[in-house]
Parts: C-alpha cells; sequence; structure tokens
C-alpha cells in the first residue's frame, strides 16, 4: 500500500493526465495558448517598424527649372517619400497636413533653378506632421541627401563647383503641431484610446459570464428586458467611468505633460460617446460568447494586444507593412487615435475628424447587431 504522506509519482501523473483532458476539452483556452504567441511573433516581427518609409508627401513645386524637376524625381524614388498628389497653394499643404493625408508637404520656392546656378543655395520648406515623431525621423534625418543626390546629377561643367559642401540648396525643416519633437505629445493623447479600450472591452466582457458564474442569469433572463435594453443597462455605467477616465486623462496631459489642448473639448466629448460605446458593445459581444470569466479575460486580450500594437500608438502606423495597415483598420482605435491627436495638437473640427469618425460608428452599428444576435441564442 503506498504511504498516502509521501510523493507519488503516479498520482501526480493522474492529476496531469486530468489537467491535459480539461486543457483539451476548453478549446477557447487550447486555441489561446496556440494563437498568442504566434500573434506576438507575426506583429513583432513582421509588422512593427520603428523606421516607416514610403510616407505620403505632397509637393508645391513654384518652380518649373530642370533642378526642381530632378528635386521631385529623386524624392520619389527614395525610400522614405512616397509622392502623391501635387498641390498649388500653402492652404491646401495646411489642409492636407491638418487631416492626416500627408506626413510631408514639400515647397520649391520659385526662382529656384536660377538662385541655383547663381550659387545663392535657394531654401526648400519640408513641413512635417510631427504629431509622432517616430514617423518623421528618419526621412528628415535622409533628405539632405536625397536633395543633394538629386540634384548633383544636373550639376556638370561650370557648375560642378556647386556640389561641394554645404550643397548646391539649403533646407529648411518646420515640424507642425510638435515643433520641439517631444514624444509625449504623441503618446499621452493616445493612451486615452488604449486605456479606454483595454478597460471598456475588459469590464464588459465579465458583465454576461459573471451572472452566469454567480448563478444569478436566470433572474437576468426572467426579466420582461429586451436584449438591447439588458446590454444598455449593464454597458450605461461603464459610459461613466471612461468620461471619468478620460477626464483624469486630459487634466494630466495638461497640467503634468504640458500637451497643448488647441481644439474642443465638447466635440471630444461628443467622439467620446462613439469611441467608449464601440468597446463596450465588443466586450459584451465577448461576454456573451464566453462560458466564463476566464475565457472571457483571455478573448479581451486577443482584443488589446492588436489594439496597442496596430493602432499607431507606440510604432508609427503608416510604417506597418499593408497587411498589418488593413488590420488595423479595422479597429476603433486605430481612428480615434487620430482624432484625439488632432484635435488635441492641431485644433481640428468636424470637418477634419469625420473622415475618421465614420469608420467608428459603422463598428459600433455593427457590432452591437452582432451582439444582440449572440445575446438571443443564449435566452433559449
Amino acid at each position: 500500500m503506498t504511504d498516502a504522506r509521501g510523493f507519488s509519482f503516479s498520482r501526480m501523473r493522474a492529476v496531469m493526465i486530468k489537467e491535459f483532458i480539461q486543457l483539451r476539452r476548453d478549446r477557447t483556452t487550447f486555441s489561446m495558448i496556440l494563437i498568442v504567441p504566434l500573434m506576438q511573433l507575426i506583429l513583432f516581427g513582421y509588422a512593427i517598424n520603428t523606421d516607416p518609409k514610403h510616407l505620403p508627401a505632397a509637393v508645391n513645386s513654384r518652380d518649373q527649372s530642370e533642378f526642381a524637376r530632378s528635386l521631385v524625381a529623386g524624392l520619389k524614388n527614395s525610400e522614405y517619400f512616397s509622392i502623391d498628389r501635387m498641390v498649388n497653394s500653402e492652404e491646401e499643404s495646411r489642409l492636407l497636413l491638418r487631416q492626416g493625408k500627408v506626413q510631408f508637404v514639400i515647397t520649391i520656392p520659385e526662382h529656384f533653378g536660377r538662385e541655383l546656378t547663381r550659387g545663392t543655395r535657394p531654401k526648400i520648406l519640408i513641413e512635417a506632421d510631427a504629431t509622432d515623431p517616430l514617423a518623421t525621423t528618419g526621412a528628415l534625418g535622409a533628405v539632405s541627401g536625397i536633395v543633394d543626390t538629386a540634384i548633383g546629377h544636373d550639376l556638370k561643367g561650370p557648375l560642378s563647383s556647386l556640389k561641394s559642401k554645404p550643397g548646391p540648396a539649403e533646407i529648411v525643416f518646420h515640424r507642425s503641431y510638435n515643433p520641439e519633437g517631444l514624444s509625449r505629445y504623441n503618446v499621452v493623447p493616445g493612451l486615452m484610446g488604449i486605456v479606454l479600450t483595454m478597460t471598456g472591452i475588459m469590464m464588459t466582457a465579465l458583465a454576461i459570464t459573471r451572472e452566469r458564474e454567480r448563478g444569478t442569469m436566470e433572474n437576468l433572463l426572467a426579466m420582461p428586458a429586451r436584449p438591447i435594453e439588458v446590454m444598455a443597462g449593464k454597458i450605461a455605467p461603464y459610459v461613466m467611468i471612461g468620461y471619468i477616465q478620460s477626464t483624469i486623462i486630459v487634466l494630466a496631459a495638461k497640467t503634468l505633460f504640458g500637451v497643448p489642448l488647441l481644439g474642443s473639448l465638447f466635440l471630444l466629448s461628443a467622439v467620446l460617446i462613439v469611441f467608449i460605446s464601440c468597446n463596450l458593445a465588443l466586450g459584451f459581444t465577448l461576454s456573451a460568447n464566453a462560458q466564463n470569466q476566464m475565457q472571457a479575460m483571455q478573448m479581451s486580450m486577443m482584443m488589446t494586444l492588436p489594439s496597442i500594437l496596430l493602432s499607431g500608438y507606440i510604432f508609427p502606423f503608416r510604417g506597418m507593412p499593408l497587411w498589418a495597415q488593413a488590420i488595423g483598420s479595422l479597429l476603433p482605435v486605430t481612428y480615434f487615435m487620430r482624432i484625439v491627436r488632432g484635435i488635441l495638437l492641431k485644433g481640428n473640427g468636424w470637418p477634419e475628424i469625420w473622415p475618421s469618425l465614420w469608420p467608428m460608428m459603422v463598428f459600433m452599428v455593427v457590432i452591437t447587431a452582432f451582439a444582440m444576435k449572440r445575446y438571443k441564442q443564449t435566452l433559449d
């Protein structure tokens, strides 16, 4: 007879086999064990890029000389600039930067070619959307070499002496919306989106599963309330919590970190309703599909991890490959990042934020309808 007080490998093996059987039956947990490491490997290995290239840029060329054309061609052929827009005015340039449609605007002044051949080193203005300093640092650091190489091909014969340092043209950088290149101007506003995403999804993901585990689900189902009413009642308290969190972050951003608040806080409050509702509806959907609180937490982590890595919070969004940008474009936090940074740092209004607002509204409607469908199945 085996001594029950001593360590028994046979008893340990029996418990281990039982645990493996339970793990195999819990398909959600088993899937998480396989999917999460694979997701991290793919995201960190392929999607994350701290030196983004092929960034959208616009050119405002007021000179038609061969030197100006060579300069534009050199920028197009570089790895850092993707020039797909030609603008004709400063107002159009500022609008594109404010809307976030381009990362850079390159302005070539009048008589650029004439001044260059005279050796007076004409100035080239490069305006950058510096709300995300990491996205612009590499390109701005490489632009001097790109310009010298592009123009140098046309400096032949008597003009070859212009190739000597400090270069044939002077480059003037203008970092719009963040002149000092402070990373906190980018991180702190974006933190609002991450905090609301994590807390909103996780808190509501436990809403229905908590009822099941506590044995109060039958009482909830017996209530003469429609699924949309149950959902609204469940998430309403967390809407207030989301506003409290947002208020704390905005106050800290202004008082502790010196982040400028150039836009309308009323407009930001209106956008918060949509964004918070998106996260709470998503959490409610996960809750309706989970069997217990552990599964709900695991599903929440599956959603929050891409929200942090693929939304442009830590790494530049345009620096990711196209497939990663496509995944990030499905997340409401990606659009909220653009809106909150645009409102606080650029002073954007309704016209500028609308291209990022309507995708969040579509997401909210779709995910709410899906949550109602899944919740109705639990009433059977």
